[in-house]
């Protein structure tokens, strides 16, 4: 089964489900009975043969992985542990919660002494608890994989995420602590943390660490030995979905940051600063029109226009509508002295948006260029 990094139920304490009582020994038992007419597994029955109708063939369902080795448990209880896993997968948590309770039951009365089964088996039934908002049996089965086997990994985690669900947040704390500990890429941890260092402070003041419980020191061999052990695929695909979304995260409060200062250095007329700036943003976001038009601003301050003109290109490629990047080159064709492409800009950005005053002020100055231009080029042609 995955890791069960899932954020905590809103609220614990609940019965896992209401179709379940439990016995005094704590074994959830299952009252249902299957509906008249129906399988035991949910798949309607077939008219009988003999009635005169031909029953139906169904597909061949693949359960094949009810045989894979589960550690030292006998084959008998593996296939047990290995059904829970795969009613977890698809998210049949009661239903996946009995088939851990029978491997658990079933190691007592096989004589099965192998805490690391054990402890996977009460993690496992752990996330099922978890996952139907039943946190302190949750809290229970963790504190039992825990004493089984010290220091594992998941138990730790989702003790700390039903503590959290309880408001216990204390103890959620040092358990979140404690798995960084283990492994400081676990990033749920890291998020819980934060989280809670913030309600630890208003609940409890600046002296909000001395109320803690003592955070438990994980020996090195531990940390060796998680650092060492093989991770499964689906680990790895997580761990690589997890670098994607943390390198994505940075890139963006990056290019947060960077786009700011360039607006900060624009406005006190530090045009050559703000332009590294943008330059460096769109190494980041290279398709964001913005930009373009920013750094065009820049460059028109710097009396570089033909590279004003070549970024107002590139953000109408991305926004043929932009009146910005329309009114931008206007002003680079104006110093460039192409009087007529910069007309024609201009007048594309009174035609989207007559109430643009600049753009109507740029069209008369830059009519009355065109017209001299002509005379002037006029004046020089020599006669025939």
């Amino acid at each position: 089964m995955g890791n069960a990094q899932e954020k905590p139920p809103a609220s614990g304490g609940g019965a896992a489900r209401s179709d379940q009582t439990r016995t005094a020994g704590g074994k959830p038992q299952n009252h249902r009975a299957p509906e008249r007419g129906v399988m035991a597994n949910g798949s309607p029955r077939e008219n009988s043969p003999a009635g005169g109708q031909q029953e139906q063939s169904s597909p061949a369902v693949d359960t094949s992985y009810l045989d894979a080795p589960a550690g030292a448990l006998p084959p008998h209880l593996a296939r047990l542990k290995n059904e829970g896993n795969h009613l977890f997968k698809h998210g049949q948590f009661g239903d996946a919660l009995e088939k851990y309770t029978k491997a658990i039951d079933g190691c007592s009365d096989a004589g099965v002494d192998s805490p690391e089964d054990l402890c996977i088996l009460y993690s496992n039934r752990a996330a099922c608890y978890l996952k139907d908002g039943n946190s302190n049996d949750c809290i229970d089965d963790c504190t039992k994989a825990l004493e089984l086997q010290p220091y594992s990994l998941k138990p730790l985690l989702r003790r700390a995420m039903a503590y959290e669900s309880l408001e216990r947040y204390r103890k959620a704390y040092v358990d979140y602590k404690t798995v960084l500990q283990i492994d400081t890429g676990v990033q749920a941890a890291h998020d819980s943390v934060h989280r809670i260092t913030k309600m630890l402070i208003e609940q409890d003041g600046p002296e909000w660490r001395e109320k803690l419980p003592e955070i438990p020191v994980v020996p090195f061999s531990v940390q060796q030995q998680h650092r060492e052990k093989p991770i499964s695929i689906e680990q790895a695909q997580a761990r690589a979905a997890r670098a994607v979304q943390e390198e994505a995260r940075r890139k963006e409060a990056r290019f947060t940051l960077l786009k700011k200062e360039g607006n900060d250095l624009v406005k006190k007329g530090l045009f050559q600063e703000a332009l590294k700036k943008y330059s460096e943003c769109l190494t980041i976001k290279p398709d964001e029109c913005a930009l373009y038009t920013n750094r065009a601003i820049c460059l028109l301050k710097l009396n570089r226009y033909a590279e004003a003109k070549q970024d107002c290109d590139s953000a109408l490629q991305l926004d043929p509508a932009n009146k910005k990047a329309f009114y931008r080159r206007a002003l680079a064709f104006k110093a460039l002295q192409d009087y007529l492409s910069a007309s024609s800009d201009l007048q594309e950005v009174l035609q989207m948006d007559p109430n643009v005053r600049e753009a109507e002020q740029e069209l008369e100055v830059v009519t009355g260029l065109l017209r001299q231009s002509l005379m002037d080029n006029a004046a020089h042609t020599p006669r025939v």
